[in-house]
């Protein structure tokens, strides 16, 4: 039994697990698709939630600053939907705003390129966003 933490993006979803004991966030994968196919990418979520025994999904909610929900967190809710219709899953909407910024920093702060923050970057925003949700339960 594990957690999935989920940074859903234009034209990718950062996944990030969490270890046996669910206490610990990781990096797992970066999926890409095109301007919204979800249907290209949710085999292979839905591959990563059986074979990971996945009990729990953390799906970031990108708000506004001024908590408001715009343009990126209906396309969370969509995606939301989605995955409610092909998993039994239960799913619940963690506010990441400022998570990307926070993974760019975390990168940068460990020595990482810039140039590698882009294929990385969502992987460890899925993190935080785990993390969250880690703490949340606890």
């Amino acid at each position: 039994m594990r957690y999935l933490g989920l940074d859903l993006g234009t034209k990718t979803l950062g996944v990030a697990i969490s270890d046996k004991t669910n206490m610990l966030a990781y990096p797992y994968k970066t999926l890409r698709f095109s301007d919204s196919d979800f249907a290209s990418i949710l085999n292979e979520l839905l591959s990563i939630i059986k074979d990971n025994n996945i009990t729990e999904i953390a799906l970031g909610l990108p708000k506004n600053m001024d908590s408001s929900l715009g343009f990126a967190a209906q396309r969370s809710k969509e995606f939301e939907n989605i995955l409610k219709e092909k998993t039994n899953v239960p799913i619940t909407l963690i506010d990441e705003r400022l998570t990307s910024v926070m993974a760019h920093n975390i990168l940068h702060n460990n020595d990482k390129k810039a140039i590698k923050h882009k294929k990385i970057v969502d992987e460890v925003a899925a993190c935080l966003i785990l993390e969250s949700f880690i703490k949340m339960k606890g």
